[in-house]
Formats: structure tokens, sequence, C-alpha cells
């Protein structure tokens, strides 16, 4: 806009130019034009000068004003015979020749009558029409110091309010947590976003209906393998009680280990099936501090359990958070059995809830590698380590977090040791307890 405006002004005012050129040497003309006949009447009917007298007759002004176009009558020998009031002799060529022309800051003009013995010369200051070209294109100009500021802000105003539904629909998306896959709402929208806010709203369902299918599958699949399992280990253990000691009772032993690990996994499918759908956050406080405790009294049947673990709870034995108990009871339970089963096995395993809702669970052991730490979360994966599992703890843990709008952080070493491993999760919204 800054570079049409000045581009339009500037030839503006090339054209002034030329045009003011235009007027002002037509005004020089006729100023002479005018003047000869009038000069050579006034010469011929005035008196012969006095002696002492100067021959010079200067015209005198009607009313007090400042002469823009001065003028002088000279004869053939260049003697000034008359001149305008506000006309300076020195500054007019004694040699004058007829046409136009530039000399110093004048502009003249020169017409020579009565066979060469008459010259009339008028003058215009150059300056003059410098000036006045200057103020035309300054009048073009100064709008632009006002109409800048004012388009611009008129922009910005306008932009800003035409894109306030486009604002809130990108920030009702960035808002929706893990698991939140309801339609957008594109009412607001202006008719050539709409279509955008259209084709969002088809992948979003399309990714719903896949996930739900996926999850689905998952969670049936582990649900239908239970009574099976179950089934099956019973007949084992039976088999088992059944059987003589020799290596038939060994191989029962073996199925029986495997049926249990199956139904492990298929536990742990169930949970990773809930972990990544809905509903991790709770309509109301809960008392996590208290959930933690059920989680803990669930190890105690471990006979080990009670040496290796040491548990720190708030003070108040109460801790008031949005996430729901369930959710919390699987992240919980997931990240004990993980340190419990991967700690060394004479050291201790602490698991501590602070008053800010920090969960934290640490254990004793080797470091674990930075690029091995990267791969703990994702499902199946297991770091160096003989204890049996089936590498879905962490992912558990990770995906739970996750759909409760925190984050699972591991380190190892614990920080201010030089071994072990520790796991944190910041528990969401947390309430003053009462």
């Amino acid at each position: 806009m800054i570079l049409l405006w000045l581009t339009g002004s500037l030839a503006a005012g090339l054209i002034l130019r030329g045009e003011i050129d235009e007027v002002f040497d037509s005004a020089l003309q006729e100023v002479v034009q005018r003047i000869l006949p009038l000069a050579y009447s006034e010469i011929l009917n005035s008196e012969p000068p006095a002696e002492g007298e100067s021959p010079i007759q200067r015209l005198p002004s009607v009313l007090p004003h400042q002469e823009q176009i001065t003028y002088i009558v000279r004869d053939g020998d260049g003697r000034v015979l008359l001149q305008s009031h506000d006309a300076d002799p020195a500054a007019f060529p004694t040699l004058m020749t007829p046409g136009f022309q530039d000399v110093r800051d004048l502009r003249l003009y020169t017409e020579a009558a009565v066979r060469g013995t008459l010259f009339v010369t008028a003058a215009e200051p150059i300056s003059h029409r410098r000036q006045a070209v200057i103020e035309a294109v300054g009048m073009l100009l100064w709008p632009l110091a006002l109409l800048l500021p004012l388009s611009q802000l008129g922009v910005w105003a306008l932009v800003r309010f035409t894109l306030r539904p486009v604002l809130a629909f990108r920030d009702e998306i960035e808002a929706r947590g893990r698991g939140d896959l309801s339609p957008v709402n594109a009412t607001a929208l202006p008719a050539e976003l709409a279509p955008v806010a259209a084709s969002v709203n088809r992948l979003i369902a399309r990714l719903q209906r896949a996930l739900e299918a996926e999850r689905g599958f998952t969670a049936s699949s582990a649900h239908e393998l239970r009574t099976p399992v179950a089934a099956a280990l019973a007949q084992t253990q039976r088999l088992i009680a059944e059987v003589p000691e020799g290596a038939p009772r060994e191989r029962a032993r073996t199925v029986e280990a495997a049926l249990r690990q199956l139904a492990r996994l298929s536990e742990k499918l169930l949970q990773l099936a809930k972990a990544e759908g809905a509903g991790l956050l709770a309509e109301a406080p809960q008392d996590l501090a208290q959930v933690l405790g059920f989680v803990l009294d669930e190890f105690r049947d471990d006979p080990g359990f009670s040496a290796r673990v040491t548990t720190s709870l708030p003070a108040t034995g109460v801790l008031l958070s949005g996430m729901d108990a369930d959710a919390f009871a699987i992240l919980a339970r997931n990240l004990i059995e993980n340190a419990l089963k991967h700690g060394a096995a004479d050291q201790p395993v602490s698991v501590g809830l602070s008053e800010d809702g920090l969960l934290r669970v640490s254990n004793s052991g080797a470091v674990i590698e930075a690029e091995a730490m990267a791969r703990l979360k994702r499902p199946f994966e297991r770091g160096a380590t003989r204890a049996t599992g089936s590498g879905l703890g962490l992912a558990i843990a990770e995906a739970i977090a996750a759909g409760a709008g925190t984050s699972l952080e591991l380190s190892s070493p614990v920080p201010g040791r030089s071994s072990g491993f520790e796991a944190r999760v910041r528990l969401p919204r947390i309430f003053a307890s009462r």
C-alpha cells in the first residue's frame, strides 16, 4: 500500500510539475505580450528626464503586494527604461535573448520589438514553482501518515473479528484430552471453513470407530480367554495332584506356569483396553490415598513385601484428586508390580504419595540406558531383565497418565542416587481436603 501510494504521488508530482511549468511559462508570455505595447506607449509619451534624474521609470503598485512575476524593459544598448516595482535589474542578464532561459533561480522570457530596439523580459523564481509542486505532493502524502495506521488497525480488527470462530475452533480441538473423540462444534465457523470442520468431524468419527473396534477386540479377546484359561488351569492343577512324581508331573507344572502367564497377559490386555479408553477422570473428587492403601494391601500376601516396600502417604491420610479411582488403582498396581519384579530382590522399593499429588515408585538396580528408557513405555517392550512379564505394565501406566491429562516420567538412576529406577506421575486436579 505504501509503495503504491508513493508511486502514485511521485507520478502525480511529475505530471503536476510539467503542468505548472506549462501554465507559468504561458503566464510569463502573457505578461510580456501585455507589457510590450504599454511599455512602448509609456516610453514614447514620457518626458525626457531632467539633468541628474534616473532615466529608469519604476511603475508604482496600486496596492502593496509581493510580485511573483517581475519585468524590465531595456533598449537595444541594454539600458533599463522601465521596470516593475519589485524588479531587480542586477538579477536580469544584460544580453537579452528572445525566448525562455533559466538564469540562476529565475525563469526568464524575453521578446523584442521595434526592430530589436526594445526588449521586454519577465522573470519568475524557479523556487516558486518548486514550492508549489512540493506543497501539492505534500497534500497527497500527508494522508498516508494517517491512513496507514488506520488501515493497519482496521485490517487487524477485521481479521481478528473474522478469525474469532477459527481460533475458537482451534482452541476447542487443542483443549480436548486424550480419548475425547466427540464431534467438534462448527456452528460459528464462516461458510468457507465449514467444510474443513465437517472433514475434521468425519475424520474423528472414523478414528473413533477404528479405536473402538481395536479396543473392543482387545477387551473381548482378553475377556473370552479368561474362562477357558481358568478352566484349563484348574484341570492342569488337578492333573498335577493326580499324576505321580516324575516327568509327566513336571510337564504338567510347565503347562500350569504357561497358563498362569496367559491369565496374567489377558488381565493386562483388559487393563490396557480400559487405559486407552475414556472415563479416566472422575466427576467428583476421589480419595486416592485410600485407593493406594487398598492397592498396597493386595501385595501383602507376598512374604517379602513388608520387608521390601516402604510407603509414604500424606500426613492427613487423604488426597483428593480428579482422577478416576479404578484408573489410579490400575496405574499404581502396575508401577508397584514393575518395581517389585524388576528391582534388586535384596533392596527396598519405595512407594510415596505427596501432599501435592506426586506419586513416586522407585527401586534399586542397575542404571538403564537412555535409549532403552525411551522404549519402555511401548507395549511389549522389556528392558534387560530376567524377570518374567508381558512388557505391558509401563505401557498401561503411560496410557492412563496420558488419558488423565498428565504424564509418566521415568528416570534412571533415581534422582539423588547413583543407581536404581524411578517412575513419577503428577496426579491431575488436586483438591484441598477438609
